[in-house]
């Protein structure tokens, strides 16, 4: 499938995927380590009778990075000026993992555009905590990183970027199989080209320190305070998550399904972070019937 590009009005250029289909509208928005690329067999396998977008957000597969990323209102900008850009008013979006964060960002910020939201494996509406590392390569609970620099020169953050930085694909494999692949591995010829996927991210820590610092529920959430935005998402939500999801907690979904109040959550059997790779079929099927 052939990438195209949309110039959006703050000077990124956004790539995207597009498929051609019915009146109903989905935009799916990948998460970290990943892009457009990473929703081509959903893409292939989703009913006809559905339009699909699927965008590189800023700085992931061929969209620029001109702007550093400073919050996950970022990303949720760029997208509205993806969907405008394109003429879209009324449309379903999908966002997985980081991706459930910027499209839950988007429904608070630009109500009246999307109809139907489903979360798949998103990070929680308190966001995503970063916390430092011990000597002995655990994470230190008792300190959650504040600052960009602080992110930048944590000791996880450093070992993807060099991973990232030495185009060390078997490094990069390693870190998915153990985190996300456990069960199913896509096969040889994908993997690969999901591995040169990965390696256009240029925003890693910037990924890290967003999502450290998103929160719109109604509390604080150990680092910042809540905007309280998450109780006006009104529209049907659905929310898909794993059962060995060894990337998202249950603790994250549920604290989704507490903030949001309306939320339809559905655990997908015997998946993980990818319930694309692990179960294609079930994971449809529950969009699908979703959607309607």
């Amino acid at each position: 499938m052939t990438l195209q590009k949309v110039l959006l009005g703050n000077g990124e250029t956004i790539s995207y995927r597009e498929r051609d289909g019915g009146e109903q509208v989905i935009v799916l928005v990948h998460g970290n380590m990943t892009s457009s690329k990473h929703w081509d067999i959903l893409i292939d396998e989703l009913d006809s009778k559905y339009k699909l977008y699927a965008l590189d957000l800023r700085g992931f597969g061929e969209s620029s990075y001109h702007t550093r990323v400073q919050g996950i209102e970022d990303f949720a900008h760029d997208l509205k000026g993806f969907v405008d850009a394109l003429g879209l008013d009324a449309f379903h979006l999908v966002g997985w993992s980081t991706g459930g964060a910027v499209c839950m960002k988007f429904v608070v910020e630009y109500p009246g555009m999307c109809e139907k939201l489903i979360l798949l494996a998103s990070a929680s509406t308190r966001g995503y905590p970063f916390y430092g590392t011990n000597a002995d390569g655990t994470p230190d609970m008792q300190r959650r990183l504040r600052t960009i620099e602080e992110v930048e020169n944590d000791a996880k953050t450093k070992t993807i970027q060099w991973l990232y930085d030495t185009n060390n694909r078997e490094g990069l494999k390693s870190v998915w199989n153990a985190l996300i692949y456990t069960h199913k591995q896509p096969d040889e010829t994908k993997y690969e080209e999901y591995v040169t996927d990965m390696l256009t991210q240029r925003n890693l820590a910037d990924v890290y320190y967003s999502l450290n610092r998103f929160n719109i529920s109604g509390i604080h959430n150990g680092l910042i305070e809540g905007s309280n935005k998450a109780k006006n998402i009104l529209i049907p939500v659905l929310v898909l998550r794993g059962d060995r999801d060894f990337v998202v907690s249950q603790q994250m979904t549920l604290e989704i399904v507490e903030d949001l109040g309306n939320a339809t959550y559905i655990p997908l059997i015997n998946s993980g972070h990818s319930p694309l790779i692990d179960d294609l079929s079930q994971l449809t099927q529950q969009i699908e019937a979703f959607l309607g």
